[in-house]
């Protein structure tokens, strides 16, 4: 079998460059998911979520490595395991980011990529549910709607955020995010509006391009030419080890690529190809016994995520999701108000209204984001609490810890090691302080005093900086945003230039959110779609 073009990863970027790549209908596209088909009855149910995220079906349950910064802890690190990939499990919102990060790109030397350049991108892709204007785009395939459920204790916070200087907003993805507002979300009628749906669902039928789902691809086959080292295709196998699956090919099957290979399998899954096929690090490499094709220092490092700081707090005088999940009548009513009217909780994302706001006079752009939750848990995947209360979680959205991705063998089966460092510099312990001390203000904010909150986590005995920065050890978690681990730019650390090709292989790209220099101020998958639209621009120009 031989494509003109092949995909490697069926998520967000997949699916986009399916898309775009195909609409010539005179070159062959191959897009290979390891996972399988989103047709999963809690995909497209908003708060599906719940039962997609630690669901073998649909994640790939991977573990971090024990973090110094969180006590110790390891956090479970959700990854799509399903076409869509993120997107069908993720929290739906649509968030670009800020003029200022695209800019920090610009300013790296990274050509084509300051806000300037990108919000056109943006906007070709985007479907507003109020129409095109100078920031938003109409008619795209990326359906972006307004929340379908509210909550009074949620407008409460708004006032209250108000209150102490974080003022009210009519949305977010303008350049600058400081205020508050409610998110936009990525849902069509109160429908999960995943990657799959908008971008690939609406031309698998055209016959150059197809879908393989249960393959996993085992190495990149590289092969020397007169120019250099060459991708001219892929390795693929079954995802599970032993004997070929039923649903996958058997072992060491090669798939040709006449133009080039995409890697688009994520933060994660893209650095662990290229570290399998000898591309990478070469002293990591060598000491697993891998023959180095090509030494990249920077791939699987640089890795950057948004870590919350959980603080939740008991409320009155008003009904929360606490209430109606505990109950029969709550979940009926939930669920009928759903089948009726696609409304009401169960379109609710894990988080409906945000925040932004800068930790410190000094800053030059708002580095704190809230999301703000109805509901309380111990932990994700637990059951609700039994009292009223919600959640107003802060992180540092220009974190400067930086992680690994480090593949632990040869076997591309088996998980890498994922080592982010969380709280791992002062500044950001600086930060993780200032987030909850603001967290604070709010909730004693005049606006609030009626549901009169009380501090349920750390609990307001935790009062100095020691203790609150191991109270943040222990409630801090992951939004799900890893980013950076074959990065782009032009200092030694680079994986791939500002055409998102890799370093010294000819006909091989990455096209993520791994390429991100610096992560984005806010939730990652809007500008992955984006980056994967700038991609697929690179490609078709290049041919």
């Amino acid at each position: 079998m031989i494509y003109d073009y092949i995909i490697v990863g069926g998520g967000t970027a997949g699916c986009v460059l399916a898309n775009r790549l195909s609409s010539d209908p005179n070159v062959s596209v191959l897009l290979v998911e390891a996972g399988g088909k989103d047709d999963y009855f809690w995909i497209n149910i908003p708060v599906g979520y719940l039962y997609t995220i630690g669901n073998p079906r649909t994640d790939w349950c991977y573990r971090t490595e024990p973090e110094p910064g969180l006590n110790g802890r390891t956090l479970g690190y959700a990854r799509g395991k399903v076409l869509g990939g993120c997107s069908s499990i993720n929290a739906m919102i649509y968030m670009r980011g800020q003029r200022s990060d695209y800019d920090h790109w610009a300013e790296l030397g990274n050509r084509g990529w300051s806000w300037e350049d990108v919000l056109p991108v943006f906007k070709r892709s985007e479907d507003y549910q109020h129409g095109a204007d100078a920031w938003h785009g109409s008619g795209g395939e990326l359906r972006v709607e307004e929340r379908r459920v509210s909550w009074e204790i949620l407008d409460a916070w708004r006032d209250a955020a108000e209150q102490c200087g974080i003022p009210k907003i009519d949305e977010f993805n303008r350049g600058d995010n400081f205020g508050n507002a409610y998110f936009q979300m990525n849902q069509r009628r109160g429908m999960r509006w995943s990657a799959t749906r908008a971008f690939l669902r609406p031309v698998q039928h055209r016959p150059n391009l197809r879908v393989m789902t249960d393959t996993l691809v085992e190495r990149l086959q590289l092969e020397r030419t007169a120019d250099g080292t060459r991708a001219s295709g892929i390795v693929v196998g079954p995802v599970s080890a032993g004997s070929a699956s039923r649903r996958g090919p058997a072992s060491g099957t090669i798939i040709g690529a006449r133009r080039e290979v995409i890697l688009a399998a994520g933060a994660i899954g893209s650095p662990q190809i290229l570290l399998v096929s000898g591309i990478g690090p070469g002293p990591l490499l060598r000491d697993l016994g891998i023959g180095v094709v090509r030494d990249l220092p920077g791939v699987g490092e640089n890795l950057q995520d948004h870590l919350q700081i959980r603080m939740v707090y008991k409320v009155a005088n008003t009904r929360t999701l606490n209430r109606l999940a505990n109950s029969l009548s709550g979940k009926a009513a939930m669920a009928l108000e759903y089948l009726l009217r696609r409304t009401g909780p169960l379109t609710m994302p894990p988080s409906q209204l945000g925040a932004f706001a800068r930790s410190a006079p000094d800053r030059t752009s708002a580095n704190l984001e809230w999301h703000v939750q109805p509901l309380s848990l111990d932990s994700f995947g637990e059951p609700l609490h039994r009292f009223d209360a919600i959640t107003p979680s802060v992180c540092n959205l220009q974190p400067e810890s930086r992680g690994s991705v480090h593949i632990r063998s040869p076997d591309p089966r088996r998980h890498p090691a994922i080592a982010p460092r969380y709280l791992s510099t002062e500044d950001d312990r600086r930060v993780a302080l200032a987030g909850m001390t603001m967290t604070r203000r709010i909730m004693a904010a005049p606006a609030l005093a009626s549901y009169e909150p009380r501090e349920w986590l750390p609990g307001s005995e935790v009062v100095d900086d020691g203790d609150l920065l191991a109270a943040a050890g222990d409630l801090g978690t992951t939004i799900f945003h890893p980013v950076g681990t074959c990065k782009m730019g032009r200092d030694e650390s680079a994986v791939v230039d500002d055409r998102l090709a890799v370093r010294g292989i000819l006909g091989l790209r990455v096209v993520d959110a791994s390429i991100m220099p610096r992560i984005t101020s806010g939730n990652t998958n809007a500008p992955t779609v984006m980056i994967a639209e700038k991609g697929a621009d690179f490609i078709l120009a290049d041919r």
